[in-house]
């Protein structure tokens, strides 16, 4: 039926857009909520003659984005040199000294770290194994490898891997398995990943950019 074939294939070439649209929004809306209201309290405690100028700043689209980008930039290039990574020891020592708060920071510092290092192995590869039973694969991705108490347990070689949920891979299984039951794969970490976010329907070897014309 050629009208539900030409409805399909308009959904399959504005589907990917609308949704990327829709996550671009609502990063910036959200960003810009924060940063009116920051603007809002700057303006209670600002003299009056500053108001207009507070007004109009609220009132620009994206500024929340560029503000957030240009705070990162910054404060990357303060903490690359001597002092800055002095001030940052110091800001760490302080977090670390409060009760409840320093659990909180150090577990998500430690992640912080291991995810965006540039010398880490975390999320480098992508790795097929069989979960959660023999005979049934699926793919996950290398974290490390087990260290300390944990690995002296464990004896022999093992790998950390990340096993993530469909289609939401920000929740998964954290499992530690030898590394002769796993296997390293060629693709790239982002193929991967749309293959997982897909249910398999997108394989790694596709064009993302072809549209198939429904039959």
């Amino acid at each position: 039926m050629p009208f539900k074939k030409y409805m399909l294939t308009g959904l399959m070439v504005w589907l990917p857009l609308a949704i990327t649209i829709w996550v671009l929004s609502w990063l910036v809306n959200s960003l810009d909520g924060i940063l009116g209201g920051v603007l809002s309290g700057l303006a209670a405690v600002t003299p009056q003659s500053l108001g207009p100028l507070i007004e109009r700043l609220r009132n620009i689209p994206g500024l929340g984005v560029i503000m957030v980008a240009s705070f990162m930039l910054v404060t990357g290039a303060l903490v690359s040199n001597v002092a800055g990574r002095w001030w940052l020891k110091q800001w760490d020592r302080m977090f670390t000294h409060i009760p409840i708060v320093k659990s909180i920071y150090n577990s998500v510092k430690k992640v912080s770290d291991t995810l965006f290092s540039s010398n880490g192995n975390a999320f480098r590869t992508a790795l097929l194994i069989q979960y959660p039973r023999a005979g049934s694969w699926t793919i996950a991705f290398q974290t490390g490898t087990p260290s300390g108490e944990v690995a002296s347990h464990l004896g022999g070689d093992y790998v950390s891997v990340y096993v993530p949920t469909t289609p939401n891979p920000t929740s998964g299984f954290f499992l530690m398995l030898p590394k002769a039951d796993v296997i390293e794969l060629d693709m790239s970490v982002d193929q991967a990943l749309t293959y997982v976010i897909s249910m398999g329907s997108v394989p790694p070897s596709a064009h993302l950019s072809q549209v198939t014309v429904p039959k």
